[in-house]
C-alpha cells in the first residue's frame, strides 16, 4: 500500500512539473482549507496550491512566519487527502533559517501528501536582509536531496524577496533578483517566484533573464492571465488573495446582518446539496 502510494505521490510530481512547460501558463487559485481545494478540483484546475497566508488567517495567526511547521502542515495534508491532484504547498521559509530546518520541512511537506513546495529566502522578523544568497542555496539542494532519498521529485519554487518593500533602485533591484535565481536554479530548484513585481516591463525582464520557469503573483495591479503569458511568465499564483476575498465577503455579510438586520447575502451562497455533492465521494489516490 506504502509502494503504491509513494508511486501516485511521484506520478503527481512529475505532472506538476510538466505542468509549468506548457503553451499556457500555471494558474493557481491558491486555497486554505479542505472546501477551497475542493472547489478548485470541481472546476477544473490542473493542481491545488496552498496559500501560507490563507491557511495562517485559518488557524488564527498571521502570515509570515508565525505559524509553526507542524500546524502549517497538519493543514497541508487534509488538504492534500481533500484532493486527487497535485499539490504544491507554500511552506515560506521552511520555518528555520538552517539547512536542517529546509530538510525537516521538505520531508514534511513529502509526508503531508504534497508534491511541490514555495520556499523564499525572505528572513525571519521585520525588515531583516534576505537570508544570504549561498546560504539559501544550500537549503535548496538540501530540499533537492530530501526529495531524492524519498523517491519524490518534489517541484521547488524557489522565492526571492528582493522586491518586498522599497530599499534599493529598479536597477539593483533587477540585477539582484537575476543573481539569486540563478544561484537557485543551480542549487536545484525547478521554477523560480519572484512576488511584488506588478509592471509588465520589469516582469518581461525577469522572465527573460531567468532561465526557469517564472512565477508571478497575481493581483488587481498585474497584467491579466493573457498578457502575463504573452511576457513569458509560467506559473502564476494569487497568494492569500482569494481567502483574504473570501474573508471580506463574509465580513461583508456579517454587517448586513448586524447594521441592516437582512439576509440578502444568503441568495449568493452556495447551495447545501451542492456542498454536500463536494465531499460525498472521497477522491482517488
Amino acid at each position: 500500500m506504502e509502494q503504491h502510494m509513494k508511486a501516485g505521490q511521484r506520478e503527481k510530481a512529475a505532472l506538476l512539473s510538466d505542468l509549468h512547460h506548457r503553451d499556457e501558463p500555471l494558474v493557481f487559485a491558491n486555497v486554505w482549507d479542505a472546501a477551497s481545494a475542493r472547489i478548485v478540483e470541481s472546476l477544473g484546475f490542473p493542481a491545488v496550491a496552498t496559500s501560507s497566508g490563507g491557511v495562517a488567517f485559518a488557524q488564527g495567526y498571521p502570515d509570515g512566519h508565525r505559524i509553526a511547521r507542524a500546524v502549517m502542515l497538519e493543514r497541508v495534508a487534509v488538504i492534500a487527502s481533500a484532493v486527487a491532484l497535485p499539490v504544491t504547498a507554500d511552506l515560506e521559509g521552511g520555518y528555520g533559517p538552517t539547512v536542517d530546518d529546509a530538510i525537516a520541512t521538505a520531508r514534511g511537506a513529502i509526508e503531508a501528501g504534497a508534491v511541490g513546495l514555495n520556499f523564499e529566502d525572505a528572513a525571519h522578523g521585520a525588515d531583516a536582509p534576505l537570508i544570504d544568497m549561498r546560504v539559501q542555496a544550500e537549503r535548496i539542494q538540501a530540499i533537492r536531496r530530501t526529495g531524492e532519498s524519498l523517491g519524490i521529485p518534489l517541484v521547488i519554487n524557489a522565492r526571492t524577496d528582493v522586491y518586498h518593500g522599497n530599499a534599493g533602485t529598479p536597477e539593483s533591484k533587477l540585477r539582484e533578483a537575476l543573481e539569486r535565481a540563478k544561484a537557485y536554479a543551480a542549487a536545484g530548484a525547478d521554477c523560480i517566484f519572484v512576488p511584488f513585481v506588478t509592471d509588465a516591463e520589469t516582469i518581461g525582464k525577469l522572465a527573460a533573464g531567468i532561465e526557469l520557469p517564472l512565477n508571478i503573483l497575481a493581483g488587481a495591479q498585474t497584467p491579466d492571465v493573457a498578457g502575463l503569458a504573452r511576457l513569458g511568465v509560467k506559473r502564476i499564483s494569487t497568494g492569500s488573495g482569494p481567502a483574504a476575498y473570501a474573508l471580506a465577503m463574509f465580513r461583508k455579510a456579517a454587517l448586513e446582518i448586524r447594521d441592516g438586520g437582512t439576509f440578502g447575502f444568503a441568495a449568493e451562497r452556495m447551495s447545501s446539496p451542492e456542498l454536500n455533492a463536494l465531499f460525498a465521494k472521497r477522491p482517488s489516490m
